[in-house]
């Protein structure tokens, strides 16, 4: 008879899943936050960390027959734990949330493109451009402002919609414009 496990493998599987598992998030999650908006499109770096993960543990549980049950349940649980960890933390540290998290990107503001994010960023004066075509803009004089947004989409905001209490002030603020 063969030696595959069912049920349990004992403790040791148990822990190298828990300390490489999170090791591994959290390696993962840094190199998509460096890598940059882009990278993830419409999705956060914590959701395609999680989609991937997953993915895989189920798939090796299918096809791997020295993994325990045991061992692929630790690894979901895991997995949701941290999940649940970054999103706790994510709410009530900013220091937390500018580490794992990226924040808008203002690319065009008052006539003139901030060259410093466009090159941060990885994108060109021609995406910003096509951004505020595609919104119905003929030009970009009756543009105020173009915004590289969390989830990798471009809001252009026309001159007659910035009002008293912009939605982009902040951004304002941290590119001292």
């Amino acid at each position: 008879m063969d030696d595959t496990t069912f049920l349990w493998n004992g403790i040791q599987p148990i822990i190298r899943i828990i300390v490489v598992g999170f090791t591994a998030y959290i390696a993962i999650v840094l190199i998509l936050r460096v890598s940059g908006k882009r990278t993830l499109a419409n999705i956060s770096a914590f959701d395609f960390v999680i989609a991937v993960a997953v993915g895989a543990v189920f798939g090796r549980t299918l096809t791997t027959k020295d993994l325990s049950i045991s061992e692929a349940l630790t690894a979901f649980i895991l997995l949701a734990v941290l999940q649940f960890i970054f999103a706790y933390f994510e709410g009530k540290s900013k220091m937390f949330k500018n580490i794992f998290n990226t924040s808008p990107t203002l690319l065009f503001y008052d006539g003139e493109f901030i060259q410093k994010n466009l090159h941060k960023e990885r994108l060109d004066k021609s995406k910003v451009i096509g951004a505020a075509r595609k919104k119905g803009f003929g030009s970009m004089d009756d543009v105020a402002a173009v915004i590289l947004e969390i989830d990798a989409t471009l809001s252009v905001i026309g001159k007659s919609k910035e009002g008293k209490t912009s939605t982009f002030k902040e951004l304002l603020e941290k590119n001292e414009l």
